[in-house]
């Protein structure tokens, strides 16, 4: 699948012309990158843990890359009607060109094209950037989860639950 927005995927300086975006299944050969990506977005990034246990889970797991710029990322794992987005994240200076729409399409049409029904996702409850792009993209605020989160100086923060009916 690949996808073409309206702004250049490449970093500052360098060539104008649009590269081609498209979605390849994250690897063990592609994982140190995506870690450096977590470690410069997340103050509590996944692990490398996390990522190796959800890949041998069978959990769906894609790169958006173009080039061989890693553009963003998503994990999620599927259910019996539903899907659970587990992490997605857009790679921090390609933050604000419309990446996050164009995971969330892929994910909401590989859901789909797998019979969900749902698609659920907690979201930090501090994080009113990413509430909005859920919000603008069709998620409902359902519910919170109390201290969900791991927060500074040993402290936990509340998660707001999300869902899209597909």
């Amino acid at each position: 699948m690949s996808a073409l927005p309206t702004s250049s995927a490449l970093p500052p300086g360098a060539s104008t012309a649009r590269p081609e975006a498209r979605f390849e299944t994250l690897t063990l050969a592609r994982l140190d990158a995506v870690l450096a990506v977590e470690q410069r977005a997340y103050s509590h990034p996944w692990t490398r843990g996390n990522f190796t246990d959800a890949l041998a889970s069978g959990y769906e797991a894609q790169l958006l890359m173009a080039d061989d710029h890693l553009l963003g990322y998503f994990v999620a794992m599927m259910g019996v009607d539903e899907v659970h987005l587990l992490n997605i994240t857009v790679t921090p200076e390609y933050q604000r060109q419309g990446w996050a729409r164009v995971l969330l399409d892929a994910l909401a049409l590989w859901s789909r094209g797998r019979g969900a029904q749902w698609l659920w996702l907690e979201v930090r409850a501090s994080n009113l950037r990413a509430q909005q792009i859920y919000q603008t993209h069709g998620f409902r605020r359902v519910g919170d989860r109390k201290r969900y989160y791991p927060a500074a100086h040993g402290q936990r923060e509340d998660a707001v639950v999300m869902s899209l009916a597909l």
